[in-house]
């Protein structure tokens, strides 16, 4: 069996090696090109996008001598099922002129779906379906209206997850082919021959077709390739499970395709983080996101390869699972994952991490917000200007300013008798309150600080002057509701300035305001 596996690989790979160059050279001398239209595109020069269609008949030709050899030599007969062919194939087929409408015409992503779904319903009614989920369910087996959204579900994400990937020269066949050998070593080992022939023959097609895509590519796969691809694979991991041990049928195929996957998944997250539509294209993928740390084209092919060269051999581990094994795979793409998506520098996730970071400091925001809005509720009642201080030293005593100054502006006639308030040259002779934290550099000297500048205007629209709050540059999250600020606090700090003067003024001629007291507080 192996000189006849290493036969079909090697015909597999010259048939799609011939076929490619011809669908190159076709499809450029026809004019069936893709230019770089859109902002994502990262190629510079119109390419043949068909490459799908010479992967697709190497495969089934492939298929086609591998069954003669069978025919005509018993001894060697892989398990041939014309049922799970037929399973197999058929939606297959119909996933591949998805693609190549798609790459000639382009068509929306719901008729998509809808077209894999019943694919996905195909392959089901032929026997390929998800029964149970053993690591999270046991044994139990699910009944038909739960089997069947997941097969359906599986076929959808794989099938996807490989085109998502394919933005890059070689990128998705690339990843392909190391999934595809961890899918042959799999069945291999679980002796499910028909598996491992598919698996090999799909190897070598792919393998043949990267010699033309590796960058400088002169063909891209296209989605006639990427989705052809992308189902074969999950339909093939959902036959090779009917014969595996539960472990090895659920894991094994979920970290093998672990690329492809996770780029899937932080696509989805990234996009309903950020409120966009799920299926709004973009430049933040993970190929795009290592060409913005400096990596060159081929650079970034390299690394992504080594990551699902890593995924692969995570994979072949669990073929031999135990307790301990699958503890240490789930450890090592945990971290890995965790890792690589902080040097990656998703703002979106940095956004969450800063939200996770707010919600251990709850506690302390709770005490800086209600030390607010307590100095909100005594500034209601406040008479004097003696109180009114002794209120706002106490509510920014605690929290994260730096210092506050308060400005009073007095109207026309109007003459503050206080002594808590003094006349600051240079403000046109303006009662203020000065106040900063003990060690904290003042307005004038603070550098490095930004401020907060409240006006201070009552319910009834009068102005009785400004407040202007300091913080220094800190790495520190501020750990207070700016709203609380900026809403009620300002018109309660007003109403009480107002309701002072109101009591404290005398209306006559004003005076010269030098003869305040001057106090600073804190």
């Amino acid at each position: 069996m192996t000189l006849f596996y290493l036969g079909m690989f090697a015909a597999s790979l010259l048939l799609s090696f011939i076929f490619t160059r011809y669908v190159r050279n076709l499809a450029t001398a026809r004019g069936w090109v893709a230019a770089p239209a859109l902002d994502r595109h990262l190629h510079h020069t119109p390419l043949p996008r068909l490459g799908g269609v010479a992967i697709f008949l190497s495969f089934l030709l492939s298929i086609a001598i591998a069954l003669l050899v069978a025919w005509r030599y018993p001894r060697l007969s892989f398990g041939f099922s014309a049922k799970t062919l037929v399973t197999i194939l058929l939606p297959g087929v119909l996933i591949f002129l998805l693609g190549v409408y798609d790459d000639l015409r382009t068509v929306g992503p719901y008729f998509k779906f809808a077209v894999q779904a019943a694919a996905g319903v195909m392959l089901y009614a032929g026997g390929l379906r998800i029964l149970d989920l053993p690591v999270l369910f046991g044994n139990h087996h699910f009944p038909w209206v739960v089997s069947l959204p997941l097969t359906i579900l599986w076929v959808l994400a794989i099938t996807n997850a490989f085109n998502l990937i394919d933005g890059l020269d070689g990128l998705a066949a690339g990843s392909a082919l190391f999934s595809t050998l961890v899918v042959f070593v799999s069945a291999l080992l679980t002796q499910s021959a028909l598996v491992s022939v598919m698996t090999i023959v799909l190897a070598g097609a792919i393998l043949g077709f990267l010699r033309f895509n590796f960058n400088p590519a002169t063909i891209f796969l296209g989605d006639c390739g990427s989705l052809f691809i992308g189902f074969l694979l999950s339909a093939l991991a959902l036959r090779g499970a009917q014969k595996a041990p539960t472990i090895i049928a659920v894991a094994i195929p979920v970290v093998s395709f672990g690329l492809p996957i996770l780029e899937t998944t932080l696509s989805i997250l990234r996009r309903f983080i950020s409120g966009r539509p799920v299926f709004t294209a973009d430049r933040e993928h993970i190929h795009h996101k290592l060409l913005q740390l400096g990596l060159s084209h081929r650079q970034v092919v390299i690394v992504l390869y080594a990551v699902s060269a890593l995924f692969a051999l995570l994979s072949l581990f669990l073929l031999w699972p135990t307790g301990s094994t699958f503890g240490l795979v789930l450890a090592v793409i945990g971290t890995g994952i965790w890792m690589g998506v902080q040097h990656l520098g998703y703002l979106e996730f940095g956004e969450l991490r800063r939200v996770a970071q707010r919600t251990i400091e709850q506690r302390q925001i709770f005490i800086n917000n209600l030390a607010i809005r307590r100095a909100t509720e005594e500034l209601k009642v406040t008479r004097d200007y003696d109180q009114l201080c002794r209120i706002l030293v106490a509510a920014f005593s605690a929290n994260d300013f730096d210092g506050f100054d308060l400005k009073l502006h007095l109207l026309p006639g109007e003459l503050a008798r206080t002594d808590e308030l003094r006349v600051i040259p240079g403000h046109a002779d303006q009662p203020h309150l000065r106040w900063k934290k003990p060690g904290s550099r003042f307005a004038h000297e603070m550098v490095s600080a930004w401020n907060l500048n409240l006006d201070l205007v009552t319910a009834k629209s009068r102005r009785r002057g400004s407040m202007t709050i300091y913080r220094m540059y800190s790495e520190r999250h501020l750990q207070l509701d700016v709203n609380l600020l900026t809403s009620v606090f300002p018109v309660a700090l007003a109403d009480a300035l107002d309701r002072i003067v109101s009591n404290e003024v005398e209306t006559v001629p004003r005076v010269e305001p030098a003869g305040l007291i001057a106090a600073q507080a804190g």
